[in-house]
Parts: structure tokens; sequence; C-alpha cells
């Protein structure tokens, strides 16, 4: 009875109070098996409650030990693994024992399980408590007594079996908030969305990802506050659009099991959103794509990590942060990704789910100084973007719009907007250039001519300056001005049909007025 009483006693102390889970129970309930991760000094305990009559017996178990706990460690998919093996015994073997304890044993692969066995011997209970002292500490100790009865080993097992029931039960529950739904409309509208954008000229063509609603400083600027948001459903290339359905399909549900179907839709647009005002703030370019709401999902896990440390380190932790690691040095490596967008939305799921927190559960305190903190920092960082013009565009986006501008025949707009940035850029001939043709078109002859005459100062090699310069000289009859930019126009390059006709012409103009 003294075996099976420090035998419950051990395994209610570490149930309840060091908050191990029962990995494995044997039906006579005998021996146990428990698990703590992140316990470093001993990620299981293995609790056997038997007689061993023979010293080769009790070696042959503890191999089997080392044998079972190399598949519990494939399982757990770590590193090594020590594994504290308790054998409580009112008779030890008869035979001579204790050199097998002196010395963990270690497993077949690699040694990358570590057992150390112990005898605790009913009949000696100082010893007993000295090495359960050692293992579990003072205050475990303190709690063995002398007197016992059997109303205290069955308090001791109903109180652990009962706990340890529970604790799995309320972690069940957490992975089993909603079912997946969102998730899927999600993916199909993405999918919807590329068929129209291909549909409509390409989903690579910077003209259809600007209609549909790309991330684009100039227009966030120009006051088109829904492209924070709607990047986030488009794709640039079938590539672009498989790769976030891929991730967004195998995490998008456990975080919407977890959250819950509506925690689990705010939180996504919420990291798109963050991750697009991070893009919008760090990155000029053009931009468009799933991957800031993708790693707000991410965000989100993390802050269940937070909050249950323990249950994330077990079941989902070392996976989960592997593949962020991966996604986060790909994105700082590779050319090209939008790592700013990727960081805001991690940090803007973090944040969704520290101010929603869980289903059914609620930190009032805590949830409000989220919301404060995020409400805040937005707000002051997109201030800062809106005001300082020059931070978050560059010459390449303000090109980009012009052209577009200049396709659409919106030259007033076209005009303002590279007027605007030229104020604020040093002198740059392609500025220069579109804004003499926007002049041209606007019917400001003379203004035109300054731009081109800037641009071919800038660039003497700019052939499209000279032959555009050259119809501004013709429109004004300055005939030897026009013809001397069209012959440099058609020296740097001779293959424009359109340099050699002009040249011709002004000759024929020139032949007429002098007869």
């Amino acid at each position: 009875m003294q075996a099976e009483y420090l035998f419950w006693k051990t395994a209610n102390f570490l149930i309840v109070h060091n908050h191990y889970r029962i990995i494995q129970i044997s039906k006579d309930q005998k021996e146990i098996w428990l698990e703590k991760v992140e316990n470093k000094g001993a990620q299981l305990y293995r609790l056997f409650c038997t007689s061993i009559d023979w010293s080769q017996m009790l070696q042959r178990d503890i191999e089997l030990v080392a044998e079972n706990g190399s598949i519990v460690r494939k399982k757990l998919v770590r590193g090594d693994l020590t594994i504290n093996n308790l054998y409580f015994m009112a008779l030890p073997p008869v035979d001579d024992y204790e050199y097998l304890l002196t010395q963990p044993k270690f497993s077949p692969d690699k040694g990358r399980v570590k057992v150390s066995s112990y005898v605790l011997d009913s009949r000696d209970l100082p010893g007993s408590k000295d090495t359960l002292k050692q293992l579990l500490g003072e205050h475990f100790a303190s709690e063995i007594h002398n007197n016992f009865n059997e109303e205290d080993i069955q308090k001791s097992r109903s109180q652990a079996l009962t706990n340890a029931s529970d604790r799995a039960k309320e972690e069940k529950a957490i992975f089993h908030s909603g079912i997946p739904f969102f998730t899927y409309i999600l993916i199909a509208i993405q999918l919807v969305v590329f068929l129209l954008m291909e549909f409509k000229g390409g989903s690579t063509d910077s003209s259809t990802l600007l209609k549909f609603g790309a991330k684009f400083n100039p227009l966030i600027l120009e006051g088109e506050w829904w492209r924070f948001f709607t990047p986030m459903f488009l794709h640039i290339g079938f590539l672009h659009l498989l790769m976030n359905s891929m991730a967004l399909y195998y995490l998008g549900p456990l975080v919407e099991r977890i959250y819950g179907n509506v925690r689990f839709l705010f939180l996504y647009l919420f990291a798109g959103f963050t991750g697009v005002a991070a893009s919008f703030l760090f990155s000029a370019n053009l931009s468009a794509g799933a991957s800031g709401a993708i790693f707000g999902c991410f965000g989100a896990l993390l802050y269940f990590g937070v909050v249950f440390p323990r249950l994330f380190i077990r079941s989902l932790g070392f996976n989960i942060l592997f593949v962020l690691a991966l996604n986060l040095v790909f994105g700082f490596t590779v050319p090209g990704i939008d790592n700013a967008g990727h960081i805001g939305g991690l940090l803007g799921g973090f944040a969704a789910a520290g101010i929603l927190h869980f289903p059914r559960k609620k930190r009032l305190k805590s949830q409000a100084i989220f919301l404060v903190v995020t409400a805040a920092l937005i707000v002051g960082l997109l201030q800062y973007g809106f005001s300082d013009y020059a931070s978050v565009v560059d010459r390449q986006s303000v090109l980009i719009l012009a052209q577009e501008y200049i396709k659409n025949e919106e030259y007033d707009q076209a005009y303002r907007l590279l007027h605007n940035y030229q104020d604020e850029d040093e002198k740059s001939a392609e500025i220069l250039f579109l804004l003499s043709y926007t002049e041209i078109k606007r019917g400001n002859l003379d203004s035109a001519k300054s731009y081109l005459l800037q641009v071919v100062e800038l660039d003497p090699m700019f052939h499209e300056a000279h032959y555009n310069l050259s119809l501004v000289y013709l429109e004004q009859d300055s005939f030897e001005k026009a013809k001397k930019h069209a012959e440099q126009a058609l020296e740097l390059n001779a293959e424009k049909k359109e340099y050699k006709d002009l040249l011709e012409d002004i000759s024929s103009y020139m032949k007429l007025k002098d007869s």
C-alpha cells in the first residue's frame, strides 16, 4: 500500500502542481507516462508501480523505456529527450540491481533519449523521500506522511485523473471554437478576382492591378483609402495566387477553429489592412497579395502561444515558429518581396488577437490596452505617412501613375502629379519629359519647350525629347531649331521612321519658305 501511496502522490503532484499531462496510462493504472515538453530537465516522467524480482527484468524494462522514449520523441518532433523513470516497489529485485541506476540509459538512436531510473523502496520511506525531494523539490517531499490510509490513496488518484481529464477537455475545446468557413470563402474570392483580372488584361499588368485596387501610394495619398483593404484579395501571377491560397488553406482553418469564425474574419481583414499600411509606409512599390493577412494568422497563433505557452509548445510551437522564421528569412533575402507588408500583417494579427482574445474568455484590461495602443500606433503612423509625401512615394510609382493618367487622357491629373513630385525631387529626365508631354496636350507649348530643353540638357541621348522638341519648334515656325533637333533624334535612333519623316517634312517646309 505504501508503494501505491507514493505512486499516486507523485502522479498527483506532477499533474496538478507541475502541469504535466498524461500521454499514456495502463488499464490497471499502474503505469503512467507524463509529458511537459517545456521542462528542459525532464520532459517525460514514467511512473511504474510494480514488483520486479530480478535485476535482469529491471534492465530489460529500462531498455524498453528508452525504446518507447524514441517513439515519443519522433511524435513530438524534438531533438534530445530526457525521461525520469520511477519504479515504486514494495519489494525491489532480490539480486544486485543498484548498478543499473548509477548511469543513465541512452536510446539506440544515437543517444537522443536519456533515461534516468530510480527505485523507490516503500520499506525505506526516508530514502524514497530523499529521492523524490531531489527530483521534485522540498515542497513535495514535505507532503509525504508516514500515516496514510486507503482514502488518501483514492483522493490522490481521483484528483490527479480528474485534473488531467478536465485539462484535456479544456485544451481540446480551445481547438474547436469554430468550424472553418470564412477560410474557404476567402480562397474562393481570391480565385474569382484573379480570373476577372486575367480576363480584364492580366494579373501582372500594372494598369489592371491599379484598376482592381492594388496598393499604390500616390493614389492612396489622393484619397483612395480603400486601397488599404483591396490588395489582400489581389495576386500578381498564378504562382503568387497558388502559394498564398495554399498557405491560407493550411493555416486558416487552424486559426478559425481556435478563434471562431467572426474573430477569424476580423483578424484576417485587420492584419491585411496593417500589412498594406506597413507597405504604404515603408515601400513605395506597387503591390498586392494576401501575404500580410496570412502573416496575421501567424501573429494570432503567436498570441495563442503567449496566453497558452505550454499548449502552444506541445501542439504547435516548434513547427509554427520554424515556418514563420523560414518565411521571414526568405522575405529578407529574396528581392522583390514586400517584407514590410509581411511584418505589418504579423504584428496586426497579434494585435487583433489581443483585442479580441478567445471565445468565451475575457481579459478586459488587457484587451483595452491592446485596443488603445494599436489604435494610437495606426493613427500616428498613418498621419506621418500622409504628411510626408516624399517618404512614401518614389520616382517609379509616379511614372507609372502618370503614364496611366496619360493613357486615359487625364492630362490635368498627370500634370499635377508630376509637377508636385518634381518639386519634391531632384531633376529627373523622365519626369520632365512626361511633364512636357502633358503640357503639349494641354496646349502650353512654351512650358513644354522649357521642360524639353531641361531634358536634353540632363540627357543629350534622350532621342524622344529631341523629337518632341523638334515638333514644338516646328509648331512655332522655328524651322532651323526644329531641323537641328530632328537631325539629333534621327542620329540617336536611325531606325525610327517617324524621325526620318519629320526631318524630310521640315526640309520640305524650309525649301517652300525659301522659294
